[in-house]
């Protein structure tokens, strides 16, 4: 078992969320995933409506300790000035590798590092890492070791198991008997990907372990939770989560983590588009080359639930520079605009565009 050690940056995390509140609060993340969580999107859902931690995109242990590959992945953990701090995560088979990554990550600043190790990417279990560690317990050991033997607290995201999710009455033991500051437990196993519904059958047994056998790492659940009312909703039910992570729900509404939801205009999903084509720019211009046709992937975030979105859509599509985009935001949103106007210019996100169909669709009967 490994020695717990001083834990201040989830300390303070925990403390400031518990702040002026009497009853038990949970601390909500932004899942860290691949080419959508830089320094261009926290910004974005920093204004849209902030959580309470964000993380990086995942980085390779390996390139960050290699003389000639670390400068690749320099815009993974780049961090502007004045940008909340995001816990680092990083995914590796090597221990040592591991050990190296993280001294270089405490020298830039970081407070925090999350170990990967429920990631179902081909790519990355052919590298012994991500979710194969579930398969080597042994090895995954090893890691957390060496992670721990630097001065980050240190994390550890994973899922219920490799083929069943049953596996994780024997796999997350494993990594809790290391007191881990968090973990992560993504309610799925890695043949289910994201295809079936999270196991929150799975939420109390996992609670009483870590009361068992760690009280003092802190359980976040990732999985099926698009917004923070529905966070709130799943701690009531199990009062002993500590956290809550939202990923894929971003993509459906830019205010996921909005404390208050209230009703948001065209105009200012508009505003966070343009906040994201002038932070590409900026990135791009001072810290590494961004890939313009990855930003497209954002355009149905803000684009979407009024008339004409999907046209506007495809036209944004078809362009090759955030100059062009601008191009045609310019030229087409006032027809956007005088098209919506009955509607008070108002966005729907994901749920709302489909309810709104619904009754649409019923109206029709």
């Amino acid at each position: 078992m490994s020695e717990l050690k001083p834990n201040f940056f989830w300390d303070e995390v925990v403390e400031k969320v518990q702040n002026n509140h009497e009853s038990k609060q949970p601390f909500f993340s932004m899942a860290p995933m691949e080419a959508v969580t830089d320094t261009v999107f926290r910004r974005v859902v920093a204004k849209a409506a902030a959580p309470d931690v964000y993380y990086t995109e995942f980085t390779n242990a390996s390139s960050m300790v290699h003389p000639k590959a670390k400068f690749s992945v320099q815009g993974r953990l780049a961090v502007a000035e004045g940008e909340q701090q995001p816990v680092a995560q990083i995914w590796g088979s090597r221990p040592k590798e591991i050990a190296g990554s993280i001294e270089v990550l405490a020298d830039m600043g970081y407070q925090a590092v999350d170990i990967n190790m429920g990631c179902p990417d081909g790519t990355v279990i052919k590298n012994s890492s991500g979710s194969d560690l579930i398969r080597h317990p042994d090895l995954a050991e090893e890691i957390i070791v060496a992670a721990q033997s630097g001065s980050l607290p240190v994390s550890v995201k994973t899922r219920l198991g490799f083929y069943k999710p049953e596996e994780f009455r024997e796999w997350l033991p494993i990594i809790l008997r290391h007191q881990v500051a968090v973990l992560t437990v993504h309610l799925r196993s890695r043949k289910e990907m994201s295809k079936a519904p999270a196991h929150y059958e799975h939420i109390d047994e996992i609670l009483a372990m870590r009361d068992e056998i760690a009280p003092n790492t802190l359980i976040q659940i990732n999985g099926d939770i698009k917004t923070r009312a529905q966070g709130i909703a799943l701690v009531q039910e199990h009062p002993g989560i500590d956290g809550i992570m939202i990923g894929r729900g971003i993509f459906e509404n830019p205010y996921a983590f909005e404390k208050e939801p209230c009703q948001h205009t065209l105009e200012e999903s508009i505003a966070l588009l343009n906040l994201q084509l002038d932070l590409f720019d900026e990135v791009s211009e001072t810290v590494t080359t961004k890939h313009f046709e990855a930003l497209k992937r954002y355009f149905k975030i803000y684009l979407r639930g009024f008339a004409h979105a999907s046209a506007l859509r495809q036209m944004l599509m078809d362009t090759h520079t955030t100059t062009e985009v601008r191009e045609i935001l310019t030229r087409e949103l006032a027809k956007v605009y005088a098209a919506v106007a009955d509607d008070k210019h108002i966005y729907r996100d994901s749920a709302a565009a489909s309810a709104d169909m619904a009754l649409s669709v019923n109206k029709q009967k």
